[in-house]
């Protein structure tokens, strides 16, 4: 995918404006294909280990492209040679851009570093990230789970009950479980933490400059309550205004439903444990765009592929969009191309009709085209600043809980 794309200007380059929660200083294109986020060496030992040992994990997050160390003496070359794979698809402004930002913030990396040592070492003293700048000179490199869409809706929904890790200073944790207490992190084991949706409100004031309506940290906090979170999360998917209607509506909920279920035989097959882990849930916000791109035709499918679904003539179905994860059928049906818990793929025909479930095989010779497609949904796995692999352990059930709880609302947004 990287290979197929012009690389941007120094001058177009820009932090990434559809973030909805996290911290500042990532770095991106102007269509965020790649981006350059700073993180700390616990994330990167995340991704390397989740890539090595866990490869179903690793699917349910973000593609993890390499790391870059950066601080007051790294120059362009110094990435190029931390970064071989890809060094050729960053463009050389973006690289600068990544320089300049590093020497900018070694110093007060430096500082922030110093302060949280100390805080780990009494257990007591901390004071909340105001900045938002993580105390680091490091950076995981990562392909965008946003990109690809024309007018994407983002909802951060922030895992578990209890959101501090073990080395936690004493008054973090206890911050933190009153956010927890207060929150539906503490009834369901999650908490809207940011999301932005596509011509979301009547009112343009309540618009930003994209045609988005933002919901900041404090929403999730203060508006989202265990009584109403399911009628909250509504509004991130049906959205008449928008053109995203019913139908649609229903049919990217029952996909994201469909991923939930994957995300959680996942977990509960894994041992680990992740602390204030987020799931980033991404779909076409602009109704005419979804439908368009539910309908774009697939690029003509192998014969091998074709002979692995003798289905699909009884069913009338089309051949759109088998790779996006919705077909819409010649009557205008949708239906998920998802897949059972156990991994394998399948197609779930939806709007009354029973689950009808065939096996697709994957033909790597249309990948290129398919990548270029637009986008329809995605579900993924992010923020692993404190994640790790607990053998012996069991499942992540803080986790877990916040899983749960999501299926249970997306199987009322898809009824």
């Amino acid at each position: 995918m990287l290979a197929n794309r012009a690389l941007p200007n120094s001058a177009d380059l820009k932090p990434y404006n559809f973030a909805v929660a996290g911290h500042e200083g990532t770095l991106c294109d102007p269509d965020g294909e790649l981006f350059i986020k700073p993180c700390t060496q616990q994330e990167i030992n995340f991704y390397e280990t989740a890539y090595k040992d866990h490869p179903r994990f690793a699917e349910l997050m973000p593609v993890f492209l390499g790391t870059l160390s950066l601080n007051d003496v790294t120059d362009v070359e110094s990435l190029n040679e931390q970064l071989p794979a890809v060094a050729d698809h960053i463009s050389q402004g973006m690289k600068e851009e990544a320089v300049r930002m590093a020497k900018e913030n070694a110093v007060e990396a430096a500082v922030e570093a110093a302060g949280a040592a100390k805080a780990v070492r009494d257990n007591v003293t901390w004071k909340p990230n105001m900045t938002k700048k993580i105390a680091t000179n490091k950076s995981v490199v990562l392909e965008n789970a946003a990109y690809g869409f024309q007018n994407p809706n983002i909802l951060d929904a922030k895992l578990g009950r209890r959101l501090w890790a073990d080395d936690a200073p004493l008054q973090k944790r206890r911050r933190f479980d009153e956010i927890s207490k207060a929150t539906t992190n503490g009834s369901h084991g999650f908490r809207v933490a940011g999301m932005r949706v596509y011509k979301g409100s009547e009112n343009p004031a309540e618009l930003d400059s994209h045609g988005y309506k933002v919901y900041d940290k404090d929403y999730g906090r203060l508006q989202v309550t265990p009584d109403n979170v399911v009628e909250e999360m509504r509004k991130f998917i049906f959205n008449s205004r928008a053109g995203v209607d019913e139908d649609l509506g229903k049919a990217i909920a029952g996909a994201f439903l469909d991923d939930l279920r994957r995300v959680e035989d996942v977990l509960a097959s894994e041992e680990s444990r992740m602390y204030s882990a987020s799931l980033l849930f991404t779909f076409e916000g602009d109704g005419q765009a979804l439908r368009a791109a539910i309908e774009q035709p697939t690029p003509t499918a192998s014969p091998s592929r074709q002979e692995t679904r003798p289905e699909k003539k009884e069913l009338g179905l089309s051949a759109s969009r088998v790779d996006s994860g919705i077909v819409m059928d010649d009557d205008g049906q949708l239906i998920l191309n998802g897949g059972a818990v156990d991994g394998s793929n399948g197609e779930i025909v939806i709007g009354g009709h029973q689950p009808v479930l065939s096996p697709i095989e994957e033909d790597d010779e249309e990948d290129d085209e398919i990548s270029s497609m637009p986008r329809i949904y995605s579900l993924k796995l992010i923020d692993f600043a404190h994640a790790e692999w607990v053998p012996g352990q069991g499942p992540d059930e803080n986790c877990l809980l916040g899983v749960r709880s999501l299926i249970k609302i997306f199987e009322e947004l898809s009824k």
